[in-house]
Order: structure tokens, then sequence, then C-alpha cells
């Protein structure tokens, strides 16, 4: 196996593990609301805790990555979180459940923030679109397959037996991660302050800026809907079966195929282009789930899913390349911050939105966090050109 092949096998298995980890209980949301008498925010929290513990965790890891080097912080982080994952059904009590949430969050940080990072040094600039397309691929794999196994074994098996069946699929890939993935690039002593001053970097430059307001609105946009999707299918009128409506979640199919081809996409339209396009798709996805037809629901998640992952594989890797060399850590942290930071509220807020004002009111306001991610693009992109027409050659 060469070199680049291994290094996408070893962040394909990464992401199926940590994305699996991380979402395994969003379908069985109900099941924790029904058990422990949570309304649909408070159920919401087993998924927002643990992203926002990885959107605070990520810069110090990123941080650290740049001292120790990324090898050890992403194989450190696949084998943490699959333990805590082994550990997370035996908690007696929905507070402690949420305690060992915020720490696989903290472990799972390592690897998103990290990866990109590993890849601009490993593959270089030329390769790195490529390489987070296929690392973002494999992300949607394990987003859909931990969802659709949590979905399906919750009935025979109950929640707690869901989350073992998804650890059990994270240990396998954190296994193929750590054969795998190659050491990192050579690197010299790294300075504090070089660390600072390349953090400072990584929130100066507009263009930069731009791809956090994509991470930060689209994520959330996203999440919100897929936490409020099972009570929405499960509930008046749809009233579909949990198992049957954890197959909303095979819209991630779409998703998987929309990164791997955001590199083409770019080289036909443009960054700006494409990205601003999938923002304003994935409004209409949502758009198309208002009415109670579960045709249209299912359209509408398939659109919103394919958009929101090319979005979101054009902003990463438009960050990764822009990234000066002495940043990258900085820049990859805060993406990845900022995309959990996203999911953390964006996924709170929405399913406290549907649960007090319903499903249209939450539609409105993921529009309107679109509609501002779409104009921080055209801002900051705008900015950065006249910028550099006023800087001499």
């Amino acid at each position: 196996m060469t070199t680049t092949r291994r290094v996408k096998t070893a962040v394909a298995a990464a992401g199926i593990s940590s994305f699996a980890l991380l979402y395994a209980p969003q379908p069985v949301l109900p099941q924790l609301a029904a058990q422990y008498h949570l309304d649909p925010g408070g159920a919401a929290l087993a998924v927002s805790v643990a992203t926002g513990s990885l959107a605070i965790a990520v810069l110090p890891i990123a941080a650290l990555s740049e001292v120790v080097g990324r090898r050890p912080v992403i194989v450190t982080s696949v084998v943490a979180s699959v333990v805590f994952g082994l550990l997370l059904p035996l908690m007696p009590t929905y507070p402690a459940l949420l305690v060992l949430r915020a720490l696989q969050g903290i472990a799972i940080a390592g690897f998103p923030g990290v990866a990109a990072a590993y890849l601009a040094e490993r593959l270089g600039r030329a390769g790195v679109a490529a390489a987070v397309g296929a690392m973002i691929a494999g992300n949607t794999v394990g987003g859909m397959l931990g969802r659709l196994s949590a979905g399906f074994s919750a009935g025979p098996l109950g929640w707690r037996g869901a989350l073992y069946v998804v650890a059990g699929i994270g240990a396998v890939c954190a296994a193929i991660t750590v054969v795998t993935l190659p050491p990192g690039t050579a690197r010299g002593k790294v300075r504090l302050k070089a660390v600072v001053n390349g953090l400072v970097t990584a929130v100066r430059r507009p263009v930069l800026l731009a791809q956090y307001a994509v991470a930060l609105l689209a994520m959330g946009s996203f999440v919100a809907l897929y936490n409020a999707a099972g009570f929405r299918l499960t509930g008046d009128p749809l009233n579909l079966s949990p198992a049957i409506a954890s197959l909303v979640f095979l819209a991630y199919a779409t998703g998987s195929v929309s990164s791997a081809a955001a590199g083409r996409l770019v080289a036909r339209v443009g960054r700006r282009r494409a990205v601003i396009g999938s923002l304003l798709l994935m409004a209409a996805g949502a758009a198309l789930t208002l009415p109670d037809s579960l045709p249209l629901v299912i359209a509408g998640f398939l659109v919103l899913t394919c958009a929101f992952f090319a979005a979101h594989a054009v902003a990463n890797g438009w960050a990764a390349a822009d990234a000066p060399e002495d940043a990258r850590g900085q820049v990859g942290g805060m993406y990845t911050a900022t995309y959990y930071l996203g999911s953390s509220i964006g996924g709170a807020a929405g399913a406290n939105v549907d649960g007090d004002a319903g499903w249209g009111w939450l539609i409105a306001l993921v529009a309107i966090w679109l509609l501002l991610a779409a104009a921080a693009v055209g801002a900051g992109t705008r900015i950065s050109t006249e910028h550099r027409e006023l800087v001499p050659s």
C-alpha cells in the first residue's frame, strides 16, 4: 500500500470511529427522553455536551500537536474515545452519562482538530483537497453507520446495548488507524510564542474567518435538524417506529458522495460559488421538510445532507490550503472549534425551538443561520481580494 493510500485509509477509519461515537446517542434521544423524563432539549444534551466539550478542547489539543506531533495526538484520540464509548452504557444516571460524554468529546477532539494539518504536512498543498474530501467521506460514513447501528439496535437491545454496538464498530476502526497511520513529518523545536502567533494569524484573515462562519452556522443548522428529526418522525402525524425513523440517516450516503466530489466542484465553479451555492441548497432542502408528507421530508433531508457535506468539505479544505505554514494547526483547531461549537449550540437550540414552537419555526431559524453564513463568505472573500489588490507585489 502506498503512503498516500495508507494516509487516506487511516484518516477515513479514524473519521468513521470518531463520528460514529460522537453522534451515537442521536437516534436514541426519544428513548433517553422517555427513560429519564426529559423534554427534547434535555435529551439533546447527550449530543450537545460532547460536541461542546470537543469545541472547547480542540484548540489546546491542536496547540499540543505543534509540540508532540500530529500522529500521537490522533492515535491517542481514537483509542481514548473508544474506551469512553465502552464505559458509557454502564453509567447509572443521566448526569453521570453527560459527564462521561463530555470526557468523550474531549478525547474525540484530537482527531478532527489535527487531521487537516496532518494531511497538509504529509501530502502537501496539492494533495490536501482530495485527502480532506476522503477524510470527510469517512466522517460521513461514520456518522451514518453509528446512527443506523444505534437506531436498529435500540429496539432489541435497548439504548445501552445500542451504544455498545457502536463502541464495537469504533474499536475496529481505531485499530485500523493505529496500524496504518504513517508518522507525521519531522518537526523542529516549537516555542510557545510561535504557537500564540499562529493563533493570532488564524483569527486575523477575513477569508479564514468566513470559513469559520460556515463551520459554525452550517453545522449548527445541520445538527439542529437531525437532533429534532427523531421527534418529528416518531411523533404526530408521521408516527414512525424508532427503527424506521433511523433510516433518515441513510441520507448521509449522499454526503459521502458530495464531500468526495467537492474538489471537482471547486475546479468547475470556484470555492466562493461552491460554498455559497451549497449553503443556499441546504436552506432549500430544509424547506422541503415543512409539509407533513413523508416523501417530501425524506427528499428534504437528502438535499440538506448532500449540500451540507459539500459546503463543509470545500470550507475545510479552503481553510487548510490558505492557512500559513506556521499556523496550520491553529487554523485547523479554529475551524474544528467553531464547527463543534455550532453543533453544540445549534443542536441544543434547535431541539428547544422544535419542542417549544414546532418544526416550522426551527426551519425559519435554520434558514436565517444559513443566509448569514453565505453572507459571511461573500464578505470575507471580497475583503481578502481587495486587500491583495492594495498590497504592492
